[in-house]
């Protein structure tokens, strides 16, 4: 029970912080330079979340590519330039990676 309570608070602790900037944000009016910014930041969130993994995959930076992981980047990155959407880029390159380490190894 304790550590259920830990979680749940830990939990609604993290919302709170992540949510008040952006409450904060959606009632200020924000200059366009500031917005026209803020509109990169998904671009360089995944980046950030994908890059280590393809290039540090055994913690140290790699220089031998890992065929499934550079495979599914690509696709994943094709669907981003297509479609602009982050949840089918996400979705599509983790089955694309899932699919080709089951088929290569």
């Amino acid at each position: 029970m304790l550590a259920w309570s830990m979680i749940i608070g830990i939990g609604v602790i993290t919302f709170l912080l992540r949510f008040a900037p952006l409450a904060l944000l959606a009632r200020l009016e924000l200059a366009g330079w500031l917005r026209q910014a803020l509109r990169y930041v998904p671009a360089a969130v995944m980046a950030a979340i994908i890059a280590p993994p393809l290039f540090f995959a055994v913690g140290a930076p790699n220089i031998v590519p890992d065929l499934p992981r550079m495979a599914a980047a690509a696709l994943a990155a094709l669907i981003a330039w297509r479609t602009r959407n982050t949840l089918s880029t996400v979705v599509l390159g983790m089955l694309a990676l899932w699919a080709l380490q089951a088929l290569l190894g």
